[in-house]
């Protein structure tokens, strides 16, 4: 999970376990006192669950998890862990039980245990392990051979009782930090997090590997909440999902630079009344300064920090001037991603909606997503996204948290992000799987006067005001940057790199040029117009001054007569709007706060007019395209490709008889291995990266089936539904109530 410095994030808590089911496989369980001062367990799984006694089987902390306190007694009240995850989670890895017998064991009757066994998901077996390290649950629960970078490391130190914090990019592997120390410690990992749309999917996910999970939110009813809530006491779920409303937890942590939310200052109390369980805190997109700010308010001042390599090599930064930017996206996408699935993110309401139509009506299937669509739709739009081939989702910022689709093939923004840890974490949800995925941009003179206006409108206080203006120049830097994109991406957050040769400043180096010349032409204009006439305009008024256009408003305000009229032709309109750009990014100019994008001078202005400042710009040069070609089996021995197809085409089929998301089966990497290697056994098979114990079980013999060429038709046969055939989901009426430019007179927003 990924966040903005915080958004998306989910807080895991994962505590004692009340007891093994006398059903469930067996794990041996020590016996602790009740206090809190106990040892980590690191060696007992969740396969090894031992049938025990009714006592200890009802110890999991005070009252019935009926109510939202109750909950967070019997949840968190033992020694298992918490923490939470995305931008600023916590996780904890579990501890003994302890031996307090649980007032609610009276409830939990042998009919409310058939009840919960009945609400967990059942579409995907079960297996029994014998792994009693992390080494050994990797392997055969979820069937990876190898740990990534530094994630052993991590899970060792949470497994052996300590705190961490994890900075980790998107798709570097964060779930599994927390998973691992959950299954392996006693107890049962409890995952808090907000992203309840997502609870449904992350919890098949853990199922399709065999692990018991579920989950509490506001979308269930009485019955089954009290039906997972009895299975936990029965010591029959290895990982619990909550909503924040069930327990009282942080959706970010940090004020600088996102959204604060006070809930997660919470989870230090949880600390103060269990400080033994262990607590993990990971995000995608913290700065040295928002990673500091983490650890002070959710008291982790003893946590181990590890900090991952920042870089996504597979993805490809774009970022190009916005002149038509959807006849930008459509070239995009059918050039290079034809079929593919991405997200378009818009910054309003109402250009969702009209981004998705148009794509629509160019044969895209694109479905809007936006906090102004009821839940119903909202919830239907994301779930075919997830378990659907090739749409793209066109979406607010509000859309993306916890997304796991490993196969988004590019993400591209039609408005400039408002912060760079904004656009390294959206962009992050490409290539998710390490194939090859696209990172785009369309930037122009309005995004900057848009931003700055909305900064000057915000109702924050002069020191926020001065942070977003901060986190702005920051993103207009990357924007005007002629060195590498990603460089300067990684400086942002204190990493070092060299050139990458994989964006567009490595692969079309763009020259620069003396802009000294015009910038002082456009700044002497701005100090005669309010100098002399006390008038203040935007940069189109002005611009048409500079190129000496005789427009009916020009006339009217007897702007022909000023001594700058018609003094900037050797720029054309285009170019001229490209130099007010980057005199904006540069600081050389500002936009007033009169409401209507005007104009002025900064204290920087000054010493370009006097010719005491040279000023670089950035030319434009041709952008080249990539070749169009379907991700999936791009490197691929052409001997290889139509076995991955069959594949594909099977596993699409079962994830809509499974109601589950295509990754649940297996991912396309998995695929990919299966295609390469033609098992013809279950051991061969079981050798191929992401087939663990519980999916070799479950699919194996199919598998092997189409392997042996016995299996479905190819995926033009019976895979998902052609891109023409998926019907947007779209309203009737386009909101215009966002867009920042309405209430100004369009004469002043000539951009």
């Amino acid at each position: 999970m990924s966040a903005s410095p915080c958004s998306g994030s989910t807080a895991r808590c994962s505590s004692a376990r009340p007891s093994a089911s006398p059903t469930s496989s067996a794990r041996p369980r020590a016996r602790a006192s009740s206090s809190c001062a106990s040892r980590s367990c690191a060696t007992s799984t969740p396969r090894e669950r031992a049938s025990s006694s009714s006592s200890s089987r009802g110890s999991s902390g005070a009252a019935s998890p009926s109510s939202s306190r109750a909950s967070k007694n019997a949840t968190c009240g033992s020694r298992r862990a918490w923490a939470s995850s995305g931008h600023c989670g916590t996780r904890t890895t579990s501890s003994p039980p302890s031996t307090t017998r649980s007032p609610t064991r009276g409830r939990t009757s042998r009919a409310s245990r058939r009840r919960a066994r009945s609400a967990l998901p059942t579409n995907l077996g079960r297996v029994t392990t014998t792994a009693t390290t992390p080494q050994q649950v990797l392997e055969s629960v979820f069937g990876y051979p190898a740990f990534r970078g530094e994630q052993q490391a991590i899970i060792e130190h949470v497994v052996g009782g300590g705190d961490a914090l994890v900075l980790m990019p998107t798709g570097g592997g964060k779930s599994l930090c927390y998973q691992i120390p959950a299954l392996v410690r006693e107890g049962v990992g409890v995952v808090i997090s907000p992203l309840i749309a997502l609870m449904k999917d992350q919890v098949d996910a853990l199922e399709a590997v065999g692990v018991r999970a579920a989950f509490l939110n506001s979308t269930q009813g009485p019955d089954e909440r009290r039906a997972v809530e009895a299975a936990l006491l029965a010591g029959e779920v290895d990982l619990l999902y909550m909503a924040p409303e069930r327990v009282t937890v942080p959706h970010c942590v940090s004020q600088w630079g996102h959204d604060f939310r006070p809930d997660y200052l919470a989870l230090s109390l949880l600390h103060e009344r269990w400080p033994s369980i262990p607590r993990i805190a990971l995000t995608a997109t913290a700065t040295a300064e928002t990673a500091t700010e983490i650890v002070q308010r959710l008291d982790l001042g003893q946590a181990r920090r590890f900090v991952a390599s920042f870089d996504r090599p597979n993805i490809q930064y774009r970022i190009e001037p916005k002149n038509q930017p959807v006849q930008q996206l459509l070239q995009l996408i059918r050039t290079e991603h034809p079929g593919d699935a991405g997200i378009v993110y818009c910054l309003s309401r109402a250009s969702v909606e009209k981004t998705a139509i148009a794509l629509a009506e160019h044969g895209i299937p694109a479905l809007p997503y936006h906090a102004g669509l009821d839940a119903a739709t909202r919830s239907n739009h994301q779930s075919r996204f997830l378990r659907e081939e090739g749409i793209v989702m066109v979406a607010t910022i509000a859309f993306g948290m916890g997304i796991d689709k490993p196969d988004v093939r590019f993400v591209a923004h039609l408005d400039l992000p408002k912060s760079v840890e904004g656009y390294y974490q959206e962009t992050g949800r490409a290539g998710r799987d390490g194939l090859p995925a696209t990172a785009w941009l369309a930037y122009g003179l309005q995004d900057v006067v848009q931003q700055r206006q909305m900064i000057d409108r915000s109702e924050g206080t002069p020191a926020y005001k001065r942070r977003m203006s901060q986190l702005l120049d920051a993103m207009l830097a990357l924007c005007e940057t002629v060195e590498c994109r990603r460089v300067q991406l990684l400086a942002y957050f204190g990493q070092s790199s060299t050139a990458c040769g994989n964006c567009d400043t490595c692969l079309a180096p763009p020259e620069s040029w003396d802009g000294t010349v015009p910038a002082q032409k456009l700044l002497s204009t701005i100090v005669r117009l309010e100098r002399e006439r006390r008038q203040r305009y935007g940069a189109g008024q002005l611009i048409d001054i500079l190129l000496g256009k005789r427009t009916p408003r020009v006339e009217q305000l007897g702007h022909a007569d000023l001594a700058t009229f018609g003094i900037g032709t050797e720029l054309n309109d285009q170019e001229w709007r490209g130099v007010v750009r980057q005199l904006l990014a540069q600081g050389l100019l500002a936009v007033h706060g009169d409401g209507y994008g005007t104009l002025v001078l900064t204290e920087s202005s000054a010493a370009v007019l006097s010719g005491s400042r040279e000023v670089r710009l950035r030319r434009e040069v041709a952008r080249p395209t990539r070749s169009s070609k379907r991700s999936a089996p791009s490197d691929l021995p052409a001997a290889a490709a139509p076995l991955f197809e069959r594949l594909r085409a099977w596993r699409a089929a079962t994830a809509r008889e499974l109601g589950a998301p295509a990754y649940v089966v297996f991912a396309d990497a998995t695929l990919r291995g299966i295609a390469l290697t033609t098992p013809s056994t279950l051991d061969e098979l079981s050798t191929v990266s992401g087939v663990g114990a519980a999916k070799l079980e479950k699919f194996g013999d199919a598998v092997l089936a189409i392997v042996r060429g016995d299996g479905p038709p190819a995926l033009g046969d019976s895979a998902a539904p052609a891109p023409a055939s998926v019907e947007p989901d779209l309203p009737s009426y386009i909101p215009d109530d966002d867009i920042p430019y309405d209430d100004i007179p369009p004469e002043e927003w000539n951009l």
